[in-house]
């Protein structure tokens, strides 16, 4: 067999170029470079008869010293942006791609506004107001008590800011009582989202990461919290909605340990609830969080959420709620005089876009609650069937559980798929994120062992769906598995193409032998996530091994 070189596209471009001027006279190679050009054809004919059509390519790097017409502008663009994937089938996201029409008018009317212009824009400002209010009063603020918050970015920011706000507060209360403030740490499990751990490494926290097990379904373990805390925790970061499996932690049982614990020793612990989807699928749906989450419980100060994800708003926008001003410490707001008015801010970043905030406005007072709860029932009832279908399959284990009999947990081989009946809920089943888990399933494995899962991620992309296959956190990491997220935008149809399609490939793998399954991933070698996994677990010399972080979770 011959020997193969490896061939670089770019330097086999640029020859190729280089060749068609050879021989050329100065004048016609200055016309060939320059045609379409500034002054010459510029705005004149179409895109494709402008110089970037075959004798340069588009900037990418640096600035050309002339543009081209805005038509042609947005053509070459247009051009390169069809590579995209389809956002409908990018089904490893929770962010959502779909608005009705006269949310994208409100956006389009408004995608020139500043939130950081309070005074200049009052009515949008107003509208973040009312939409603080209807989080607050959605996730159960108490009588009595003055809630408030502020839109971010996302639910990153959100979280950043919550947790300083835990970590300020905890220094208030040390320097009180003439303790030191040398080594404040914060509980999560090794499930959390990258976010939380970014807070911990760049506001100076200790990131106590809780393992997780099947026995505590692959999220934060109560059992474990107990061992965990001391004098300078400074709070309790509990996710409602595991971005794995989609799994909701157990808010109300954390808070209980961390009540005994200030009885105790006097040391009171908060819980930040990183309700990032679930904050906006637990209060709409009929199984609700399995248990209180919310301001409903005393101990939990502060609640986030990205309301582009089950808020149902294009990306660009959070929310972070203090159940009182109280737990916002005074000294992080920034009072701002320069802008023609007086606002106050306690934000990560200063101008942002307000279109989200008024698109985020909209559906709450279009859908109402009803609204909601029907598209959220409807995101359960999809993340049922898909379930169902995959597990009837032989071929596929969830390792999510909203399908399951509510207090069923874990899969039973002999057990059947469970009904609600005709008028079923997803109060019949296990509460939870319109997640679908899956991988396959330990007779599948034995008897088909050269199919690796990572070929089905690999053959669905070819189909132009986007669903990951990736690892469980630390010490669950060698079970990978495939992971969809059920948004709004699913209908029947798409989701019985997507269990055909699932279907007729894992067929395709079943039938292919292992050379077949080599040349387009499907390797012993498995996913891009898991070598990688490997790779730094096992070295010795690592300064922050796989085993001591979070792992990458696409959200």
């Amino acid at each position: 067999m011959a020997l193969s070189r490896h061939i670089d596209p770019d330097e086999l471009v640029l020859k190729l170029h280089e060749a068609s001027l050879e021989g050329k006279s100065g004048s016609h190679k200055r016309h060939a470079q320059l045609r379409g050009h500034g002054g010459v054809h510029y705005g004149s004919g179409g895109p494709y008869t402008s110089r970037y059509a075959t004798n340069q390519e588009i900037p990418k790097f640096k600035l050309s010293e002339d543009g081209v017409g805005s038509e042609t502008a947005y053509q070459l663009l247009k051009d390169e942006l069809d590579l995209d994937g389809r956002p409908n089938l990018n089904l490893a996201s929770f962010v959502g791609t779909y608005m009705e029409s006269r949310a994208d008018d409100l956006i389009r009317e408004n995608i020139s506004k500043n939130m950081s212009d309070a005074d200049e824009y009052p009515a949008m400002m107003n509208m973040h107001t009312r939409c603080v209010s209807i989080l607050a009063n959605l996730w159960g603020v108490q009588k009595g008590e003055t809630a408030i918050g502020s839109a971010t970015t996302g639910s990153s920011e959100a979280i950043h800011l919550a947790g300083l706000a835990m970590k300020r507060r905890w220094q208030e209360k040390r320097t009180a009582a003439g303790k030191d403030t040398l080594h404040p740490n914060i509980i999560m499990g090794t499930n959390a989202q990258v976010a939380l751990e970014k807070f911990a490494r760049y506001f100076d926290v200790e990131a106590r990461l809780l393992p997780v097990s099947e026995a505590s379904e692959w999220r934060l373990d109560p059992s474990l919290v107990r061992d965990n805390i001391d004098e300078n925790t400074i709070g309790v970061f509990v996710i409602l909605g595991s971005t794995y499996t989609g799994h909701y932690e157990p808010v109300e049982e954390i808070s209980k340990i961390l009540d005994d614990y200030e009885r105790e020793t006097g040391h009171d612990i908060p819980i930040h609830v990183d309700g990032a989807s679930g904050a906006l699928v637990a209060p709409f749906t009929a199984a609700g969080a399995g248990a209180k989450w919310n301001f409903e419980l005393p101990r939990v100060k502060s609640i986030n959420t990205s309301g582009h994800k089950f808020g149902l708003v294009y990306a660009g926008v959070g929310w972070i709620i203090w159940r009182d001003e109280q737990y916002l410490p005074r000294h992080l707001i920034f009072e701002l005089h320069y802008l023609g008015g007086t606002e106050e801010s306690y934000t990560l970043n200063f101008s942002r876009p307000g279109a989200q905030i008024i698109a985020q406005y909209f559906n709450f007072i279009h859908l109402g609650f009803n609204g909601y709860r029907a598209i959220m029932e409807n995101c359960m009832a999809n993340a049922r069937m898909l379930s169902k279908s995959l597990e009837a399959t032989g071929w596929y284990t969830c390792v999510s559980s909203i399908h399951r009999k509510r207090g069923q947990k874990h899969y039973k081989p002999s057990a059947k798929a469970y009904s609600g009946g005709e008028d079923e809920t997803s109060a019949d089943y296990n509460p939870g994120l319109p997640v679908v888990a899956f991988r396959f399933s330990d007779e599948f494995k034995r008897e088909y062992p050269h199919v690796k899962q990572q070929a089905v991620s690999t053959l669905l992309r070819v189909k132009q769906y986007i669903i990951p296959n990736y690892p469980l956190p630390p010490n669950e990491d060698k079970t990978e598995i495939l992971r969809v997220v059920v948004r709004e935008s699913m209908s029947a149809d798409l989701l019985y193409r997507l269990i055909a399609d699932i279907c007729e490939v894992t067929e395709n793998l079943m039938r292919s032998d292992q050379i077949d399954l080599e040349a387009f991933g499907g390797s012993s070698k498995g996913s891009a996530e898991a070598q990688h996994s490997r790779m730094t677990g096992d070295r010795k010399d690592s300064k922050n091994p796989m085993g001591n972080g979070v792992h990458r979770s696409v959200c």
